[in-house]
């Protein structure tokens, strides 16, 4: 993927719509390359900047958007984490299978 593939998932990130392949390419990407963290950035403070004025809150936008990317790195973390702990469950699940069709057998 090169930028442009990135920069159309802006728009997901920033509203937490973002699957866990594409966020965790997103992310990768994000800490890879300086023009498109500039570019989330820009859109990040248009976006929630223009709904806070709005609505007449006080924000302090930067420290939000670190703040959502640390979250989604920690969602990645999570799956991650999830995914080795399923991989050694079916490998001790098909281990206690082998070893039970082997003590049948013999």
């Amino acid at each position: 993927m090169d930028c442009k593939d990135f920069q159309r998932f802006i728009p997901e990130f920033i509203s937490d719509e973002l699957d866990y392949q594409n966020m965790k390419a997103f992310c990768r990407h994000m800490d890879e390359c300086a023009d498109c963290r500039e570019e989330l950035v820009i859109q990040f403070l248009v976006r929630e900047g223009i709904q806070r004025l709005e609505e007449g809150r006080a924000f302090a936008l930067q420290k939000e958007l670190d703040l959502r990317l640390e979250q989604a790195r920690q969602k990645i973390r999570f799956h991650d984490a999830f995914l080795q702990a399923g991989l050694l469950l079916e490998i001790g699940a098909v281990g206690a299978l082998a070893g039970c069709i082997l003590w049948i057998l013999l």
